[in-house]
């Protein structure tokens, strides 16, 4: 099977049209904030010490400042500069991860209609989350083409309803508003031809810095107007349960500010925050774990995915299920903080499952 990958770089462009690549030298640069050697790093890289020294110094060149200063008792650490270097590098991969892994799904899907005895890939079109990534991982070891598409929660439903996708992901909170969020999906599922899978059940709360500077308790804080907030893009279940959270609270979203400044995934949310763009933000804890982001449990809920009813039984969705059934499935989101996979690969009848009683069934 082949695997295609889309990657970020981050290119910096000189007066005379020159052009110097942060993707050698950020990992040079994470190495020597992790030694303090320059010649150590160098040497983990299998590079020369003259080689790697020359990447820096081109980048260095390129900016106009030092990105490595000596400290007595450290040797070399990062400067300021340095320090930013690694940040707009993240940053950028991080908020362009989500879109340029859908595009990597398409043009894998495209090059499988003209290879070969290739299958048809299981489409999925789901909400962000680690544990969607997870099954995709997953599937891909064992040989299952997978076109994965980030989406809104209601357009990912939408699209299976129009026969675009074989699994739309969505999630729904355990108690408090589910009956509100379930109602935006409803319009498209029918309990005749959908059935319900579980995934995964996880939390969602506040993303603050290290430390949490400003004091932050909890959601009345979006409303301090020394609060600069990031959001998830309209129509995401995640952007809707704050909304709803919010409005029982009496916040007005208007009043918030950065309100309006969005992303399209979690670990994009945890990256401006970490670096600095934002003060809060709202999503899944492992986002908030991967950045050094202190988290704030806000609510918990169900991860699920709808599907076809009479195409659980063929090959896509039987292979589907046996993964989200395995020990080493279950085991691999276990790691996954604020993740519980307990219940994952279970069936469940759609009104049961939209309004949250019991009905599960193997």
């Amino acid at each position: 099977m082949v695997e295609v990958a889309c990657r970020t770089d981050v290119v910096l462009t000189d007066k005379n049209g020159r052009e110097a690549s942060l993707s050698a030298a950020v990992p040079l640069l994470l190495l020597v904030s992790q030694t303090g050697s320059i010649a150590q790093a160098a040497a983990a890289k299998g590079l020369s010490y003259r080689h790697a020294w020359g990447l820096l110094r081109d980048i260095e060149t390129h900016l106009g400042g030092a990105l490595i200063r000596k400290s007595r008792g450290r040797g070399s650490v990062l400067s300021e500069l340095g320090e930013a270097v690694l940040r707009a590098h993240r940053v950028s991969s991080e908020r362009l991860d989500g879109p340029l892994k859908a595009v990597a799904s398409e043009v894998m899907a495209e090059l499988g209609r003209y290879l070969p005895h290739s299958p048809a890939p299981v489409r999925i079109h789901a909400s962000h989350g680690y544990a969607v990534a997870a099954l995709a991982h997953s599937l891909a070891d064992l040989q299952v083409p997978v076109d994965l598409k980030y989406r809104e929660s209601a357009e990912a439903v939408r699209a299976l309803a129009r026969g675009e996708c074989e699994l739309a992901g969505f999630h729904l909170p355990i108690v408090k508003f589910r009956a509100s969020c379930a109602e935006i999906y409803r319009p498209w599922l029918d309990a005749g031809r959908h059935r319900l899978i579980h995934l995964t059940r996880r939390t969602q709360g506040l993303f603050l810095p290290k430390g949490n500077p400003k004091g932050i308790r909890g959601l009345l804080d979006l409303a301090r107007a020394d609060v600069r907030f990031v959001n998830r893009q309209s129509g995401s279940g995640t952007r809707l349960l704050l909304d709803l959270a919010l409005t029982e609270l009496g916040v007005n979203p208007a009043t918030i500010n950065g309100y309006a400044t969005t992303e399209l995934t979690h670990s994009a949310i945890a990256a401006f925050v970490a670096s600095g763009m934002a003060d809060l933000g709202f999503g899944v804890q492992p986002a908030a774990q991967q950045f050094g982001l202190d988290f704030i449990p806000v609510i918990e809920e169900d991860y699920l995915f709808a599907c076809e009813r009479d195409k659980l039984a063929g090959t896509g969705l039987s292979c589907v299920l046996e993964t989200l059934r395995s020990v080493a499935f279950r085991d691999r989101v276990a790691h996954l903080v604020g993740y519980d996979p307990a219940q994952s690969g279970e069936l469940l009848e759609l009104e049961a499952a939209l309004d949250g009683s019991a009905g599960n069934e193997r």
